[in-house]
């Protein structure tokens, strides 16, 4: 896809339909609400058990389109084998520094996946090394202002619930584009976790965040920082 001169938001994660399984509805709602947003996976995809990194690329386009994102990078690194290394943090940071994003969303620090765990710690060093004036690395210094965390993972440490509820069923569809992963419900029960089909998953995880919250369908995501808040009385929900 083109890349923009600025993005407002980039999500990265490792793998292609990782970033449409967590944070796609998110990415959505703020295109909805006219942001520039764009994704970048790590890597192909080519470690996975079901097609290969040319079906992958293809589909992080179609789920990219159906997103509405304005960019969709990846950086071709070693699926099942991303390392934390120098190179790698400033490959990513160079990424950073031409996109150029206000909000950053990466993956949680607790996961099941090595490459996850390995995208946590790259993405976070990368937003930190891409504001360096002095590093070996084309382009103008930018630090992201903000990061978030997201997971479909086993934490319960959120900071706050994204309400998805206009957007889950757009959220379905940009997964449902990786067809060598998903189209066959046999497959999608096989390749995310035995006996659980991906897209029920979805739909039980976003609903009951959303009921914790008094919407439909909702996203958890976690901050390293406390939140302020100027005026309580303008908090949208209800105590009792």
């Amino acid at each position: 896809m083109v890349k923009p001169a600025e993005l407002d938001i980039l999500a990265v994660a490792a793998h292609p339909d990782d970033i449409e399984i967590t944070c796609g509805g998110l990415l959505i709602k703020m295109v909805k609400k006219g942001y520039a947003v764009g994704a970048l996976d790590l890597t192909r995809g080519e470690m996975g058990s079901y097609g290969d990194e040319d079906d992958r690329d293809a589909e992080a386009d179609a789920a990219a389109r159906l997103m509405g994102l304005a960019y969709r990078g990846n950086l071709a690194l070693k699926d099942a084998g991303v390392e934390v290394s120098q190179e790698n943090k400033l490959k990513l940071a160079a990424v950073i520094r031409e996109t150029r994003p206000q909000l950053v969303v990466l993956p949680h620090w607790e996961q099941r996946h090595p490459d996850h765990r390995a995208c946590h710690r790259l993405g976070y060093d990368a937003c930190f090394l891409s504001g360096l004036k002095k590093i070996d690395i084309e382009g103008e210094p930018h630090r992201p202002r903000k990061i978030i965390y997201v997971t479909y993972f086993r934490n319960a440490d959120y900071s706050f619930l994204v309400d998805i509820s206009d957007e889950f069923e757009q959220k379905c569809a940009a997964v449902a584009a990786y067809k060598s992963q998903f189209d066959d419900p046999e497959t999608a029960r096989r390749i995310f976790q035995p006996g659980i089909d991906i897209f029920e998953f979805m739909r039980v995880r976003a609903r009951q965040l959303g009921q914790l919250a008094g919407v439909q369908y909702a996203e958890a995501y976690t901050v390293k920082e406390h939140i302020l808040i100027d005026d309580p009385l303008l908090m949208p929900i209800s105590s009792m």
